[in-house]
């Protein structure tokens, strides 16, 4: 399985990225992904606020405490809304490191996460497994 970049560019950004993309199209095989925009000041669903500006997540309208980690690896899921994403991308997407023995420390993390702002940990509707792939974030309906 590859490997997925997220970046976030400015307009100067992106056009060189476009060319540098060019170039080496003529080399190797490249897929087109769509982009997501992500709102700069937060993301709102049913029942969870995410306030990136603030770095603050408020489920039901009470706060919720978040570790590093866990507050990171709710914004990555909640940026790519019904997109499956591996233990793998998560870890080196948050920890910003590659691991090829990150699942248990992913899996701690999305257990925790879970616990924190799912209205039932044990029927998790923000956060669902993808068994044998990963994790994808639902909107909470």
């Amino acid at each position: 399985m590859g490997k997925l970049l997220l970046l976030t560019l400015n307009g100067q950004e992106e056009k060189a990225i476009d060319k540098i993309i060019a170039a080496l199209s003529d080399c190797i095989s490249l897929e087109t992904v769509q982009t997501i925009p992500v709102p700069a000041s937060g993301m709102s669903f049913p029942g969870l606020e995410i306030r990136q500006s603030q770095r603050r997540v408020f489920q039901d309208g009470e706060e919720v405490n978040l570790t590093r980690l866990e507050y990171s690896t709710l914004v990555f899921l909640a940026s790519n809304p019904g997109i499956v994403l591996t233990k793998t991308q998560i870890f080196e997407a948050v920890w910003n490191m590659d691991s090829d023995s990150c699942h248990s420390s992913v899996a701690n993390v999305i257990y925790n996460l879970r616990k924190k702002i799912e209205p039932d940990s044990k029927k998790p509707i923000y956060i669902k497994t993808v068994l044998g792939m990963g994790y994808k974030f639902a909107s909470g309906e």
